[in-house]
């Protein structure tokens, strides 16, 4: 790794102050999703607006890929399709607006939810292939649910030529290395936070090369990781050979961190450099579900900043 970032590059901004309140851990904050946020978008309007204001706000933040999760629901006004449907048209909206942005859809399966849910999901997710559905996702409650239950959705989810993420290895309970091993017996190609999982299951991963979406602020301020920024599992992860690492991030309007501050905090506490930042962008590229046309474009987003900002005695 570069050590240069502290005298090379500007000044890292404040973090922004988290919604959730001091000493949340996981099981605490979801209620803030199936109690508070769901029961407020429950309109066609409602919905568009807050989509549009989440692309807009990553757009600002000058991303320029974004692989969005959502999990389908039905409300009075919208039935699960339609409700892909809106999202998605609300998408093609953004993109046609703008250059930079480029937006893909991961439907979520909700683990508190139905074997048939799951199905259901896997669907839709079929369904809007074509129209910028690129994957499917495990997610939900870790304490909830029994994972065996979803392998047959997932398993046709990836022969269908699906893509699976999953949140894995979240907190610590009973029968969790048997759940971790299950959920990477389906194939998924990404991983979700990957926090308490032992060397065993390392050794798994690694040897399936499954790319890490990784999240600092989220895993730090929910106190789901030990030792603070400078203790998270990313040091462990980033550089090596095997597995592929993405900054990424969980909720930015309850952990009110953008991209551009996950990336600032990996450099704060791990010392990265600008050559540094621009190798994880990469290997993020590489992890993208959205093809290889959207891989490559990303690249040379990653070639032009590079010769642009990065100083020649950092190449």
């Amino acid at each position: 790794m570069n050590n240069d970032y502290n005298r090379s590059s500007p000044p890292l901004p404040p973090p922004n102050p988290p919604i959730l309140p001091p000493q949340t851990n996981p099981p605490s904050f979801f209620p803030i999703f199936t109690t508070n946020l769901y029961h407020l978008l429950t309109t066609p309007s409602d919905i568009k607006s807050s989509t549009l204001s989440v692309l807009t706000s990553f757009a600002t933040d000058n991303v320029a890929h974004l692989e969005l999760r959502t999990t389908p629901r039905s409300t009075a006004g919208l039935t699960k399709s339609a409700y892909v449907s809106l999202i998605l048209s609300t998408i093609a909206q953004h993109n046609a607006s703008q250059p930079r942005l480029r937006t893909y859809l991961i439907l979520s399966i909700d683990r508190r939810g139905t074997v048939a849910d799951a199905e259901d999901t896997v669907d839709l997710a079929l369904q809007f292939k074509d129209q910028g559905v690129v994957g499917v996702d495990l997610c939900g409650d870790p304490t909830r649910g029994d994972v065996r239950d979803f392998r047959p959705a997932f398993v046709r989810a990836k022969r269908e030529g699906l893509k699976i993420t999953v949140h894995f290895g979240e907190v610590r309970r009973q029968g969790l290395e048997e759940e971790l091993m299950e959920i990477l017996s389906w194939g998924p190609e990404r991983l979700g936070h990957v926090i308490c999982v032992s060397e065993g299951v390392k050794e798994e991963v690694r040897r399936r090369g499954c790319g890490l979406e990784l999240c600092l602020s989220c895993n730090v301020l929910a106190e789901m990781s030990e030792g603070g920024y400078k203790g998270h599992h990313f040091g462990g992860w980033w550089g090596g050979r095997e597995n592929g690492v993405a900054l990424s991030t969980d909720d930015v309007g309850i952990f009110e961190s953008e991209l551009s501050n996950e990336y600032a905090l990996a450099m704060e506490h791990f010392y990265l450099g600008r050559r540094d930042v621009v190798a994880l962008s990469r290997q993020a590229a590489g992890m993208t579900f959205a093809g290889e046309e959207a891989k490559r474009r990303i690249l040379r987003l990653l070639d032009d900043f590079e010769k642009q900002h990065v100083p020649e005695e950092e190449t």
